[in-house]
């Protein structure tokens, strides 16, 4: 039984931290500790016990140990960009962060591929090679401060996912710390292994399974041409109809991105591209890339494809700056909408690209059925929804009602044939959500992984699997857990 927070003696156990990580590697002050006590999903809040903070996998592993023999639950962090509360520390923790394991180990340009620490930022990968002609394809939003490691927790996306895919389809091998503190090598740093594909089990198991401390990375050369074509719209099904028609048209574009009018105008609010007509309805982003040839005659079709479904203007960009700026925007939006209102609250759902149209049409009964505005930016290429709920939680009782809203767009999702997260993960946030997805064989089936793994439930507990809170109570009992340990001096 794990003790409480009160009950533990934690000298000891930070000595033995700080044997392995030295003094400036352990954090245990109060004040410093409210750092941590959240990651991009701020409606949850706990702060850890102790925060380690090690440069290498030998640290690592000394660290887990040193929770494997206690008895104490730990939760691995990265740059705690996370949106699904995958970082959220759990009551009596320690808290093991890699954001000092920063180094890039290898560039081979040659096998295409780069081995870095966790701690690597997700755009340093790209910068490191691109000067040789190659980039890294996995792009979030977050891509300036999120780093590698979440990445893999994660199993991120972003705007190139449509083509290219998703973390695990740039993930060549993986270091792990096991939760018992052993030191594994899964994968490699070709792209077939034999036996079981470990690696694809460990990318995206949020770190209940381990935590990963080298990464093997697969790069790819930069495309001969690219070009990215901006198609404005007086309604939202106009461009997801052309969304479908390019894709039954059989071009695959490098990303396609749809954004309503409200995240328009908070974009230009706040970043002032320039780019954006401000009253349009839907604005589409496409993106294609290759050969110079067929991006001239992909260019051409897609063009003709959004006019014959009613768009108003199109502008197309080949340079670099220009495409960059009309980016900008698009990787901006989450943040601008941070000017449209007190709070708000993302959610990250997949659906068909087919029923695109109907579940807009929910979210928008919904948004007038619970009373708050809703912004939509997605993937529209894949069918990944990012509905941000904009609500003030200084408003008593705000953020559960905005909860149950995030959580019928969620069923809404399932309910089409979709999925409850594209790339954000379940985290703290969805797990309760699981059932709709899954029956009760499926998740045991899943336990039984993560318990060959972490048979003690010390790695990341309470995540990904449903309790038998439900999520509106998980975040409440957060709250007051918080409010307890606020007069308690633990050192």
């Amino acid at each position: 039984m794990i003790a409480l927070e009160t009950e533990r003696n934690w000298k000891p156990i930070i000595k033995e931290f700080e044997a392995v990580v030295g003094k400036n590697g352990v954090v245990q002050r109060r004040e410093e500790l409210l750092v941590y006590e959240c990651d991009g999903l701020t409606s949850y809040r706990q702060r850890p016990a102790v925060v380690v903070l090690p440069r290498t996998t030998e640290e690592v592993a000394a660290a887990v140990k040193i929770c494997d023999r206690n008895s104490i639950p730990w939760v691995a962090r990265g740059a705690g960009t996370g949106l699904s509360g995958g970082a959220l520390p759990v009551e009596n923790c320690v808290l093991i962060v890699t954001a000092l394991m920063r180094k890039i180990l290898k560039i081979d340009l040659e096998n295409q591929l780069v081995v870095v620490q966790p701690g690597v930022i997700n755009n340093w990968v790209t910068q490191a090679v691109s000067g040789a002609g190659f980039y890294y394809a996995p792009d979030p939003s977050s891509q300036i401060i999120c780093s590698i490691g979440g990445n893999v927790a994660e199993n991120s996306g972003g705007v190139h996912c449509l083509k290219y895919g998703v973390t695990v389809n740039h993930v060549l091998g993986l270091k792990l710390v096991l939760p018992d503190g052993s030191i594994v090598d899964v994968g490699g740093q070709i792209p077939e292994m034999p036996g079981y594909d470990l690696t694809g089990i460990f990318v995206g198991s949020e770190g209940t399974l381990g935590i990963a401390t080298e990464v093997t990375l697969r790069i790819l050369k930069t495309p001969e041409s690219i070009c990215v074509l901006l198609a404005d719209f007086t309604s939202m099904e106009a461009a997801g109809a052309s969304v479908s028609d390019i894709i039954s048209a059989g071009i695959i574009p490098g990303g396609m991105e749809i954004m309503d009018n409200i995240s328009i105008n908070a974009v230009e609010d706040v970043v002032a591209t320039g780019c954006y007509p401000r009253d349009a309805a839907s604005i589409l982003l496409v993106e294609v890339d290759g050969l110079e040839v067929e991006v001239a005659a992909n260019k051409q079709r897609i063009a003709e494809i959004c006019l014959k479904n009613g768009a108003r203007n199109i502008t197309s960009a080949n340079d670099l700056e220009t495409r960059l700026k009309i980016w900008k925007g698009r990787k901006a939006a989450f943040a601008a909408a941070g000017h449209l209102s007190p709070d708000y609250y993302v959610q990250d759902g997949v659906i068909p690209r087919t029923q695109m149209a109907y579940v807009l049409k929910e979210i928008e009964l919904l948004s007038e059925k619970f009373g708050y505005r809703i912004a939509n930016v997605f993937h529209a290429g894949d069918g990944n929804l990012h509905p941000l709920i904009l609500y003030d939680n200084a408003i008593e009782g705000a953020l559960e009602k905005v909860e149950e809203l995030g959580g019928e767009i969620l069923k809404l999702c399932v309910k089409v044939g979709g999925s409850l997260s594209g790339e954000h993960g379940i985290g703290a946030d969805k797990k309760c959500y699981m059932p709709e997805m899954f029956n009760e064989v499926d998740l045991e089936t899943m336990q039984w992984v993560r318990q060959v793994f972490n048979p003690q439930g010390l790695a990341n507990p309470g995540k990904m699997f449903p309790t038998p809170r439900t999520c509106g109570e998980a975040a409440n009992a957060k709250v007051e857990s918080v409010k307890k340990l606020e007069g308690v001096d633990l050192f």
